[in-house]
């Protein structure tokens, strides 16, 4: 019932999300549902079933609804007031490791962290690093402190700062490596997106009239902060990455390079600072 319910919604993939939300309410993965089959369920468990089903036929964001997300093999808490993590930023993070992975203890800022994943996703594949998480917002910093917590790492730091004011710089050490995933949707493109997504909050969406408004400031108030030899890595919107790259050539960073994501769009754009 779930999965037609969501079928007749328009939902792009009901069958994935009903399973998704029976396991939720009824703890049985795909094999035991099989196994279970036969079985009739609680009343009170199919009313919240259908519930939720109809929250999610409704347009809220399916993992608001499960109130957890997998990220590279961690579990996040995620709700309304976060922006739900995406396959494609795991590009984003290995980009970042990768550039980062000959430094000894690096020190790694994290833009825009929101629900802290690519800084713990950093944490997780850079052990001895040292990475701060920057988050402007109530909301979202409180479920970058929530995830920090329950994942445990210990080399990550949460920091509430906004990171279009010149003077949150000064509230960081000057780090190996700069990795962001800022909001990037342009003023024109808010209303084009899915209804679950304009359901994530605007301020982790819209990047200003253009999109690149953090962009710039990470050019003009971030990167000149990096070490000698230090990167920067950041996801962009479709379309965007010559335009973030020219931003990072001017600034100063080398060996500018942009990676297509498994969809084949430009997703990260990621650059050298080489001048003192």
């Amino acid at each position: 019932m779930g999965k037609s319910l969501l079928s007749g919604a328009g939902n792009e993939s009901p069958a994935f999300d009903a399973a998704c939300l029976f396991q939720k309410v009824f703890g049985l993965d795909r094999q035991a549902r099989v196994i279970h089959s036969g079985e009739t369920a609680g009343e009170e468990q199919a009313e919240e079933y259908l519930r939720l089903a109809r929250e999610r036929a409704g347009g809220r964001p399916l993992q608001y609804i499960l109130g957890s997300w997998p990220f590279m093999g961690l579990t996040l808490k995620v709700g309304e007031g976060v922006l739900v993590p995406r396959e494609e930023t795991e590009l984003l993070v290995r980009a970042a490791a990768r550039l980062t992975d000959g430094a000894e203890g690096p020190e790694i800022i994290d833009l825009c962290s929101g629900s802290g994943a690519v800084a713990l996703g950093l944490a997780s594949l850079l052990p001895r690093a040292s990475v701060y998480a920057a988050e402007l917002y109530d909301e979202a910093f409180s479920y970058l402190c929530t995830n920090i917590r329950n994942t445990g790492f210990r080399n990550v730091k949460p920091v509430q700062a906004d990171i279009l004011k010149p003077e949150s710089a000064e509230k960081f050490p000057l780090p190996d490596c700069i990795v962001s995933n800022p909001p990037y949707v342009a003023a024109g493109e808010l209303e084009t997106l899915q209804t679950e997504v304009r359901r994530e909050p605007r301020t982790a969406l819209f990047g200003g009239e253009d999109g690149l408004l953090f962009y710039r400031a990470i050019a003009s108030i971030w990167l000149p902060k990096l070490k000698r030899g230090g990167a920067a890595a950041v996801e962009v919107g479709e379309g965007q990455a010559a335009r973030v790259a020219a931003l990072f050539q001017s600034a100063g960073l080398t060996e500018i390079r942009i990676s297509k994501d498994f969809n084949g769009i430009e997703r990260v754009v990621t650059g050298i600072h080489e001048s003192d």
